[in-house]
C-alpha cells in the first residue's frame, strides 16, 4: 500500500467505510427480497475483506508507544 500519510489512510478509510455500508444495504435488499443467494455469498464475502482491510488501515493510524 503505497498511502502512508495520516491524511491519505483516512480517506482511504473513509471510502472503504462508505462500500462497507453500500454492501450492507444491499445484502439487507436481498435477503429481504429472497434475492440471489449466490449473490449475497459473494456481497458477504467482500464485505469481510473491506473489514480486513478497514481493520488494518486503522492499525496503521495508531501511533507506535515506545517500550
Amino acid at each position: 500500500m503505497d498511502t502512508t500519510s495520516p491524511s491519505d489512510i483516512a480517506l482511504k478509510l473513509a471510502e472503504l467505510r462508505q462500500q462497507h455500508r453500500a454492501l450492507d444495504e444491499r445484502i439487507a435488499q436481498l435477503a429481504a427480497n429472497a434475492g440471489d443467494e449466490l449473490e449475497a455469498k459473494r456481497l458477504k464475502r467482500r464485505k469481510l475483506q473491506l473489514k480486513d482491510c478497514i481493520a488494518r488501515l486503522e492499525s496503521l493510524l495508531i501511533p507506535d508507544e515506545p517500550a
